[in-house]
């Protein structure tokens, strides 16, 4: 495929991003539309020098090569790729661009697949295995759900390496017309699965059909290609009894092949000792906190051993990773003194295990979580599960629920019921329905540098940190 242009309709998504950022590095001319409101991924975009189109238009398609479109904003029925379908344009999902791009396809170069899929850990795993392979020299293409990933500098990267590392995403390819999980697009030689829960209820009705997503992803890895999976997940369990080649586990079960030995978090470091089949591989340090991280950081040794590198130029990669945007980022310390924290978890048990590294952080200081949930289906669905995941926190704040561009409203469920559900279980619970609201509650509250504060979801919540007074 000899191609010049290439546009992105709803260029700043965060799987789109670094899309256009590789197709930049490869010498296209790229262009890109989205909305106007700020987004995480604009400073990497900016960083890229690569300019958008605001808001969609037909007109924005002219002499493109090659289309390229996200699932929000319409997908397949957006104006743009209805305009590009007219004008006999190539037409792909960003799902299906990641896969071409890793086949080296479109860049025409041959790359060894690196995909990372799972409920939870996907973008720190991934973030994890690229810095491992670009602090060893060993200049790794990758393509990661975010704004930015401090130790590479970028979301998305083509590098001269022949590793291309890539964030396998479970959702739909276009959520309307083509429910298949994005990441079959994708044809690795290593797969890594973080772990399997329900979630998704608007594509999948059971935990079952999840988990067969996942087996069907995992059996296109070729013969010789290597499944590394979490063998204390218990949909994991179920999925390697029917997948039937080669798998290498890791966990906390002695059970394993690679076992976490002992963890111990410490600030903002993570101490853990690693164990395989019996034999000490020595103690390894991240500089983020949180024993879900060792589990991230213990899939990324095993990569690292299975490409040949050594233990201490492991222990060297790994050491330089600072985490990812939106992943337990320390945002600054307000003028009256108490942390802001925000993070990107929107499903109960992430936030359940980002809230218990925040405590295990700051066992002394007042927590408060801002909650604002994402999606009316995910919300309803899980409903329970939210109930009893802010344990480890002092108060909750919930603002309304980030409704999905690809949803219906339901006025079944809302976060003023779930405020008042987690308030039969915890004393400080708020329902705040506006993010000026939950600006003003601040502001009139003056926290000092007795307590922490975390913004937390997968919508806009983030953009309260604008309309607060840093120091």
């Amino acid at each position: 495929m000899k191609l010049k242009k290439i546009h992105f309709v709803g260029i700043k998504g965060t799987n789109m991003t670094p899309l256009a950022i590789i197709a930049k590095e490869a010498g296209f001319e790229v262009s890109g539309s989205d909305i106007e409101q700020e987004f995480i991924t604009d400073a990497a975009l900016k960083k890229a020098g690569i300019t958008q189109f605001v808001g969609f238009s037909g007109e924005h398609i002219t002499n493109q090569d090659l289309v390229i479109t996200t699932g929000a904003h319409g997908g397949y029925d957006n104006v743009e790729v209805l305009a590009a379908k007219t004008k006999h344009i190539p037409i792909m999902s960003a799902g299906e661009a990641t896969g071409n791009f890793m086949k080296g396809e479109i860049i025409n170069k041959k790359f060894t697949g690196i995909s990372v899929s799972g409920t939870h850990g996907k973008t720190t795993t991934t973030s994890m295995i690229a810095t491992l392979l670009s602090e060893n020299k060993l200049d790794p293409s990758f393509i990661i759900g975010t704004g930015n990933v401090g130790s590479l500098g970028a979301p998305g990267h083509l590098g001269k390496g022949r590793h291309f590392v890539a964030e396998a995403d479970e959702y739909a390819t276009e959520p309307n017309h083509d429910k298949r999980a994005r990441f079959l697009w994708q044809h690795p030689q290593f797969m890594v699965i973080t772990n399997i829960e329900y979630d998704h209820p608007d594509i999948y009705p059971t935990v079952r059909s999840i988990r067969e997503a996942f087996l069907t992803f995992a059996k296109q890895l070729p013969e010789k290609g290597l499944l590394i999976a979490c063998g204390d997940d218990e949909q994991i369990k179920i999925l390697l009894k029917d997948y039937g080649r080669r798998y290498i586990t890791y966990g906390f079960s002695p059970d394993n092949d690679f076992v976490l030995d002992r963890v111990n978090v410490s600030g903002d470091q993570t101490f853990f000792w690693v164990k395989s089949h019996g034999v000490p591989l020595g103690e390894f340090v991240l500089k983020i906190s949180g024993e879900h991280n060792a589990l991230n950081a213990l899939a990324t040794i095993i990569i690292g051993l299975e490409l040949g590198l050594s233990i201490e130029k492991i222990k060297k990669g790994l050491s330089a990773f600072t985490g990812s945007k939106r992943r337990l980022e320390f945002i600054g310390e307000l003028q009256t003194g108490a942390k802001v924290y925000d993070d990107y978890a929107h499903h109960p048990t992430e936030i359940k295990t980002t809230l218990l590294a925040l405590r295990q952080k700051y066992p002394k200081k007042q927590i408060i979580c801002i909650f604002q949930p994402h999606t009316y289906s995910r919300t309803k669905q899980l409903f329970h599960e939210f109930v009893t995941a802010f344990g480890n926190v002092d108060s909750v704040i919930l603002t309304d629920i980030f409704a999905s561009a690809r949803e219906i409203e339901d006025a079944s469920v809302t976060s003023k019921h779930l405020a008042f559900a987690i308030s039969n279980r915890h004393k400080n619970v708020f329902f705040l329905p506006k993010l000026t609201d939950v600006v003003q509650y601040i502001n009139e509250n003056r926290f000092r540098s007795d307590t922490v504060i975390v913004t937390m979801g997968a919508g806009n919540i983030y953009n309260i940190h604008s309309e607060l007074t840093f120091n």
